[in-house]
């Protein structure tokens, strides 16, 4: 009974430490996003995201060896759970295209894409970073259009649906840009009304 005992509490000390790892993980990644949000690229170091996180600098450079490791990761993450709280919305597939264009265009008005802006400014002049944040933004940019021709019932086989939709995206970032400036919903509903009207003029012509 002893020898169980003994080997036993190593594997159950275990989890929880691998537990609080993958909390500790996703709590500096969430902080990332945040103050790349906020403060944008020079104003985001390892020290102050370890600080809002709660964690030290030493905890934080055990996840992320580098800064540009931290922030790469971040906004990957956060555009991971906001495609998958996409499809949540809409379970069943292919559903009303207002909505569906309305969830696309919140993608590009929060915060995630105010970090990712930041990103991709401090990309334009950071070699290091650039190749790394290109990667990222093809790998993002393939997966939300994978998932709009799936919630438009879009047929991409057909001449010019697949510009269409990524027309769509297209405009729906730049509401994003213009929302930095001033928030006017009013406008994005009337611009999501018409664009839902030509979706549905122009994917579903025979």
């Amino acid at each position: 009974m002893e020898v169980v005992a003994t080997e036993s509490a190593p594997r159950t000390q275990r989890a929880p430490k691998q537990d609080r790892s993958r909390a500790t993980r996703q709590r500096l990644l969430e902080a990332a996003v945040s103050c790349l949000a906020e403060h944008g690229w020079a104003g985001s170091t390892v020290s102050v995201v370890a600080e809002r996180a709660g964690v030290s600098r030493g905890a934080a450079q055990h996840h992320f060896r580098t800064r540009e490791d931290l922030f790469t990761a971040a906004v990957e993450y956060v555009a991971e759970e906001r495609s998958t709280a996409l499809r949540a919305l809409f379970p069943d597939g292919a559903a009303d295209r207002r909505a569906v264009v309305a969830a696309l265009v919140d993608l590009y008005t929060g915060p995630l894409f105010r970090a990712a802006l930041h990103l991709w400014v401090a990309a334009s002049n950071e070699e290091q970073l650039r190749s790394r944040v290109t990667e990222l933004e093809a790998h993002v940019g393939r997966e939300t259009h994978r998932i709009a021709v799936e919630l438009l019932g879009a047929d991409e086989s057909r001449p010019g649906v697949r510009e269409t939709v990524q027309g769509l995206l297209d405009m729906s970032r730049g509401l994003g840009l213009a929302n930095l400036l001033t928030d006017d919903g009013g406008r994005r509903d009337r611009v999501v009304a018409q664009w839902a009207k030509l979706l549905d003029e122009s994917l579903d012509r025979p």
